[in-house]
């Protein structure tokens, strides 16, 4: 049946919400917000969305949200240091209880409590009557005091991780089922709520107790037979304390109740309840879910996302009154989606053509003021007037300059939110023309933080997922090959359709998808890493870095007689001309006429010659094929680097702007491309001499600040390693340590090659390496890697005991978290094939060190602007390249500047070592690293 917008489905079920759990959840999971008289709302805003969104969600036709009271229970009499050590809650949280309770009545959703008595006495007493009633009980919580309640007609629901729990998960949890669970938490006790417990009696040790001698009591009569002499003495001593504990644990079910279950039935809000108090606390996105479900303000309200308009209204504006009007509109909505349409993909030499508006599901439009071609077809010749260097059509656009002007003050608007998608790219062309966009929010990163790593982010692919809807594409208006035209050609019915339906669907996804991000609490990887780093990274892309041309270029040239000189090695080698870029070449030459053995064919009957096998012959003595990688490695240098970056300096700034992509890496890593600056290999001669290529301007060098070690650094503190923590906190060198332990040598005595091996296996580790891997990379025997590997793990087991723990949670949840609560999803992880299981398995364990340096300096990204202005220093920041940044510095300022840099990005997180950051200045980027 459907209850007045709600879908429920015909099942006897109830759904009793842990209400306190749901404030904390969402108190913890937001970032400060306050309503117009100052009252903070976060929490309040947070419970709103979730309790939502279980109702959208749920099949259940009952629902209740249960709350506690005041603390003083008939707890308090049996025991009165009960909860006594739990500290008050946060005085933000305080003013947000009742008007909690207040939005839940405003959902017409049933709010209980009941003085005297917690909200867990409550929840049993109703879990007891829903079973008498013939109804299936969900209780939603994660709380373990709740799990003793679990039986064949209730479960649990883990909000958090959306998942169910049975009596197969508490026993998992517990070691006993739910029957037991009371006398388990009655030995173990519970420093939380200040439960005694029995002492040295934890929940594993009081589970094997349990499940050999049956029940509590049957335990205390026979405690003089346990064997170990600390144990027994412990519950001789402390058996009232245990009983006691089982008093306390042991939830009510027969609590006088003030309402019926019967009166939980769902059914719709009161629009005249509901509307006015989401007004009063101004939640624009859930007071237009309410206005669109109800039928209010249609028009200018952000509708009920939908999957797919039947029939979208989209309107193109050719007249100055028509864009004005939208412009009050989007006014007094305060959200609008936007698209830039221009010449170009690379930002700092677009175009701008036009821009699409959309602020309810279905309707956008879209504002033409750069084409040129006719606009509408079959109309005649229309007349092409050059207007300020602007050719335009006459009759059908709106002067480019004044379209401009009229769009400047919202794109600006602090009180009206933009939407975009990859808004950065818009940010970075309106800035040509004077307009700086802000505040923004970006569906692109919403559905990265959301499911980064599960399937990709782009429009049309998040176009298709979420709403089943096909995009029109690029290629469909322009054409492609000979026929292919720019969109300031493309005649504006086509214009309009493709740019109007940009708009329309980030505006659906921003609907749809940021909700989710306090439901699923996310909150704090979207507001404090991903949406602050926008304009950050938008400044780093228009500052760009100067190249020295004319160094590429002569590196170019050396790079060329290299490579002919080494094919012509090549060609001695295998006695005769070949074509060295061809893998089937260069197999035959091989296998065939050397003889090669090891060679193994590919599905196309060609023999396999990647990178990793030609190593291996290296690594058996070949030279042959350890001049092909020789010469493969300077063409690539040559072709990616020495020739694309001079054709990728900006004529008019006689800098590189790279691009930085946010929602590429599952881990949370930037991408960086247009040039790919992240790649230039460090190790080799050739490389650094690229690095060399890119220097200051004059007055000013370049400043690097490396974060050393910074992927270790997380392992001993995730991992919670104190061999490795105190050898950090010490400021030991990490890699020589780490060889005298493995290797048993004394630090005085290490050579360079046994430091050198301990460094990869620090790093392997950290990789999930294999013993097959790590003898590749060091050139040793697979034995030999075996035992090193098992060496490490002895010296610091609890290394292994993380990867163990981080895989099983991957396979259980599909990803997993880093310290900041990103998600990094782990495609894979169960697959049946065993290289790719093995290979996510190794993603798994990396992805939450990986992922947490990338936050990290992320961080220090977003902090840096401003702690330099604050300082008064006019460095420039210009790249980020994994866990190093490059700045441009005066050089009157560069000892401040250093000092400034340094404290920053070292105070970015505290972690249980230290944060440590290595600089470097000089006039190139090689120097300075």
């Amino acid at each position: 049946m459907v209850v007045e917008g709600r879908k429920v489905a015909e099942e006897k079920a109830i759904y009793l919400v842990d209400g306190s759990a749901y404030i904390f959840r969402a108190f913890h999971a937001l970032p400060p917000m306050s309503r117009a008289d100052g009252t903070p709302v976060n929490a309040v805003f947070g419970f709103t969305n979730m309790l939502t969104k279980l109702v959208e969600d749920t099949n259940a036709n009952f629902l209740a949200v249960i709350f506690d009271t005041a603390r003083k229970t008939f707890r308090s009499e049996i025991y009165p240091e009960y909860k006594a050590n739990r500290p008050p809650p946060p005085e933000e949280l305080i003013p947000q209880f009742d008007l909690i309770r207040e939005a839940t009545r405003a959902h017409n959703i049933p709010c209980v409590e009941k003085a005297g008595f917690e909200a867990d006495d409550l929840i049993a007493t109703y879990a007891r009557l829903g079973v008498e009633n013939g109804l299936d009980v969900t209780i939603v919580s994660s709380d373990k005091d709740l799990m003793q309640l679990v039986g064949p007609k209730v479960r649990m629901m883990d909000p958090m991780k959306n998942r169910f729990i049975g009596p197969n998960e508490v026993c998992e949890k517990f070691g006993v089922g739910p029957e037991k669970v009371i006398e388990v938490q009655a030995l173990a006790g519970d420093p939380t709520d200040n439960v005694p417990g029995v002492p040295g009696i934890g929940v594993k040790t009081a589970a094997q107790l349990l499940n050999e001698y049956g029940d509590l009591e049957t335990l205390l009569e026979r405690a003089h037979e346990i064997k170990q002499p600390k144990r027994r003495e412990s519950l001789i001593d402390h058996a009232g304390l245990a009983r006691i504990s089982r008093d306390l644990v042991s939830l009510r079910d027969d609590v006088p109740l003030d309402q019926d279950i019967l009166d939980f039935k769902i059914s719709s809000p009161n629009p005249d309840v509901l509307i006015p108090f989401l007004k009063e606390q101004g939640f624009t996105t859930a007071l237009a879910r309410a206005q669109s479900q109800f039928g209010l303000n249609a028009e200018l309200s952000i509708t009920q996302i939908v999957a797919k308009s039947d029939a979208p209204q989209f309107e193109l504006i050719e007249r100055e009154e028509v864009l004005v009007e939208w412009l009050e509109k989007i006014d007094r909505v305060g959200v609008v989606s936007f698209d830039t349409e221009t010449t170009s993909l690379d930002s700092m030499q677009a175009e701008l053509v036009g821009l699409s508006l959309s602020i309810q599901t279905g309707h956008a439009c879209y504002i033409p003021i750069g084409h040129v071609s006719p606009l509408k077809p079959n109309d005649g010749e229309l007349e092409l007037t050059e207007v300020e260097g602007q050719t335009e059509t006459s009759l059908n656009q709106m002067p480019f300059d004044r379209a401009v002007e009229l769009l400047k003050p919202m794109l600006e608007d602090p009180g009206i939110l933009k939407v975009g998608h990859n808004i950065k790219y818009d940010m970075q062309v309106m800035v040509h023309y004077g307009v700086s966009v802000a505040p923004v929010d970006d569906t692109m990163l919403l559905s990265y933080v959301l499911e980064g790593g599960a399937h990709g982010h782009g429009l049309d692919e998040l176009a298709k997922l979420h709403f089943g809807h096909e995009n029109i594409k690029y290629s469909d208006v322009t054409g492609t090959g000979k026929n292919k035209i720019s969109f300031a050609e493309v005649s504006l019915d086509k214009a309009l359709d493709y740019a109007a339906e940009d708009a329309d669907i980030t505006g659906r996804l921003h609907r749809l998808l940021k909700p989710r991000i306090a439901t699923e609490r996310m909150a704090n990887v979207y507001e404090t890493l991903e949406r602050p780093l926008i304009p950050v990274l938008s400044q780093m892309e228009r500052a760009g870095i100067y190249v020295d041309a004319p160094f590429l270029k002569n590196l170019s040239v050396d790079l060329e007689r290299r490579t002919i000189d080494i094919a012509d090695e090549i060609y001695l080698l295998a006695g005769r001309e070949f074509n060295i870029g061809s893998p089937k070449q260069l197999g035959e030459i091989l296998f065939d006429e050397m003889g090669i053995e090891g060679g193994k064919k590919t599905k196309t009957g060609a023999y396999g010659t990647g990178a990793q096998i030609l190593e291996g012959l290296s690594n058996q003595g070949h030279e042959l094929p350890r001049r092909v990688l020789d010469w493969r490695q300077l063409s690539k240098l040559r072709s990616t680097y020495t020739e694309a970056l001079v054709r990728q300096i900006n004529p008019k700034t006689g800098r590189v702007h790279t691009s930085y992509a946010q929602a590429i890496a599952s881990t949370g890593r930037l991408s960086s491309t247009d040039p790919n600056l992240q790649n230039i290999p460090i190790r080799s001669e050739e490389g650094r001499k690229i690095r060399q290529a890119f220097v200051s301007q004059k007055g000013h060098v370049l400043l690097s600040a490396d974060y050393s070690q910074i992927e270790l650094r997380l392992l001993a503190h995730v991992a919670q390693i104190e061999a490795l923590r105190d050898a950090f906190r010490a400021n030991l060198d990490i890699h020589s340590m780490t060889a005298s332990e493995v290797f048993g040598l004394p630090l005085d005595a290490m050579k360079p090659s046994e430091r050198n091996r301990a460094k990869a296996i620090n790093f392997g580790i950290i990789y999930g390496i294999s013993p097959f891997g790590l003898a590749r990379q060091l050139g040793i025997p697979q034995t030999e890697a075996k035992q090193y590997i098992e060496s490490y793990f002895r010296k610091f087991p609890g290394i292994q005991e993380y990867m163990e723990q981080t895989k099983i949670f991957a396979r259980e949840n599909g990803f997993v978290y880093t310290i900041f609560g990103r998600k990094c999803h782990t495609p894979g992880i169960n697959d049946k094939n065993p290289a790719r299981r093995n290979f996510s398995e190794r993603a798994a364990i990396n992805a939450p060190l990986q992922g947490a340096a990338a936050d990290i300096i992320k961080r220090a990204m977003i902090m840096l602007p401003e702690a330099l202005s604050n300082a008064r220093l006019n460095a420039k920041m210009l790249l980020q390249v994994h866990d190093e940044l490059i700045f441009e510095v005066p050089d009157e300022e560069i000892e401040s500047t250093q000092k400034t840099v340094k404290a920053t990005m070292e105070s970015a997180v505290e972690l249980e070592v230290p944060l440590v950051v290595e600089l470097g200045v000089g006039k190139n980027w090689d120097e300075a690293h």
